[in-house]
């Protein structure tokens, strides 16, 4: 389009970057390195989830090149695929941002209950203040507030500033590792090597999680066939390096025994190099940091909830405004969701495990309908698109490495994925009895 800007190689390489990092660092190698039985498997987890992170962000990109829709994410689904299946998975994804959302809320709570010790002292005490903080902010946004951009840029910073004070605990902390606690170490005895490194991948697929999100950009990128190849290349390299030095201070602070039993690992690798107030200054700016992003969630899925209403996917209730314009029943139900994850689940390990499984269904179908824009819009081949090399190669290695995860989902915690499956199906079954009663049918969307 004639005019209009376009985003730079360094504005896209950001993009990326703040796409990826949240919150999920600061909780989820506790996770990973609990279910990694030895150091090896452990950072081959982190090495190889930046590699499929790559894969992954490529594909997306071409996606968004060649079906260049707002909110490409969700309806990529309708244009590949039956209906029934683009409304189930939608959901389920749906379902599986509010797993995220609850999720986080507990790494939050997690760690301002280091504050707090004797009145947050156990799982439930988190998940109830999780709970409360939903609640606010949904009040919040029932008022009509919003997030400002300017506070969304300092919520970046100050995540930034976090990652580099662990990191350099490495350079100027005391680096005196805690003790040993051997008695952790044989969690996991009778797994194997690739056994512990699918589990161990759980944890770090929520960690890498974001980059989905280039599909959005594919046609806004200034030079799309070198630029978006180059800005995802640069991003995905810079966040691996930042996570595996934050996690090699982790190793080397905290210790790789003791970070299987550390829920709040950066409070404890902050406490031992940097001692008690910083420590607690940390985990207070990471507990803001956390409602920043709640919010910023509770904004964003209404929205999609709102659109699926629109197009009439959902019942046209979810599309309501209020005076003030306020999205009040999806952003009801989305908070309702949130809360009912963190009442049934209540921990954090449960809810990962959850929501990822869920995001292997919406990661492998979406990555999918890369073969079908290929076929189906050869034409574009040479406008300028961006056309990822190494086809097909790439996308089936992401879909490899997501189906790996999921499989070791489904043996570790079989109740879960026996759940994720259920709902995949019920919210199919309701697709086909809302439109045989209604009449309507959801048409692919036209390119």
């Amino acid at each position: 389009m004639q005019g209009k800007q376009k985003i730079n190689l360094f504005s896209f390489t950001m993009i990326v970057v703040g796409l990826v990092i949240g919150m999920g660092i600061f909780r989820t190698a506790a996770t990973s390195a609990k279910d990694a039985i030895e150091p090896s498997v452990y950072f081959t987890a982190w090495i190889l989830g930046g590699v499929v992170a790559l894969c992954g962000a490529l594909t997306y990109a071409e996606i968004g090149s060649r079906y260049p829709v707002t909110g490409g994410y969700y309806k990529v689904f309708s244009y590949a695929y039956h209906p029934s299946i683009a409304f189930g998975i939608n959901c389920i994804i749906l379902i599986s941002n509010a797993a995220s959302l609850s999720a986080v809320a507990l790494i939050g709570s997690g760690y301002i209950g280091k504050l707090f010790p004797d009145l947050i002292s156990t799982d439930i005490h988190k998940a109830l203040l999780s709970c409360v903080a939903i609640i606010v902010f949904y009040g919040i946004n029932l008022m009509g507030l919003r997030m400002s951009s300017r506070a969304q840029n300092i919520l970046m910073m100050v995540k930034i500033g976090m990652i580099v004070l662990l990191i350099s605990a490495l350079f100027f902390g005391q680096n005196t590792a805690m003790p040993d606690a051997s008695a952790v170490a044989a969690t996991t005895p009778s797994m194997s090597w690739i056994q512990s490194l699918g589990v161990s991948l759980i944890a770090v697929s929520f960690t890498y999680g974001g980059y989905q999100q280039t599909i959005n950009f594919g046609s806004e990128v200034e030079h799309p066939q070198k630029n978006i190849p180059r800005g995802i290349f640069f991003g995905i390299a810079i966040i691996i390096i930042l996570y595996l030095l934050v996690n090699l201070s982790y190793y080397t602070v905290v210790g790789f025994n003791n970070m299987k039993g550390e829920k709040e690992i950066a409070y404890a690798l902050t406490l031992n190099a940097f001692g008690t107030k910083a420590a607690n200054v940390f985990s207070f700016f990471l507990f803001f940091g956390v409602l920043a992003y709640v919010n910023a969630l509770l904004l964003s899925n209404p929205r999609v909830m709102y659109a699926m209403g629109e197009e009439g996917s959902l019942p046209k209730i979810f599309s309501q405004q209020n005076k003030k314009n306020v999205l009040t029943v999806s952003l009801t139900v989305f908070a309702a969701m949130c809360i009912v994850i963190l009442f049934f689940a209540q921990t954090f390990e449960k809810i990962l495990n959850f929501t990822i499984f869920l995001d292997c269904f919406g990661m492998i179908a979406s990555s999918a309908t890369i073969f079908k824009l290929r076929k189906e819009t050869k034409h574009l081949d040479g406008t300028g698109i961006y056309k990822m090399k190494l086809y097909p190669l790439l996308p089936l290695v992401f879909i490899a490495a997501y189906l790996f995860v999921g499989i070791s989902i489904a043996i570790k915690d079989p109740s879960t994925a026996g759940i994720g499956l259920a709902v995949l199906i019920a919210f199919m079954i309701i697709y086909f009895a809302t439109h045989r009663y209604t009449g309507s049918s959801n048409k692919k969307i036209p390119q």
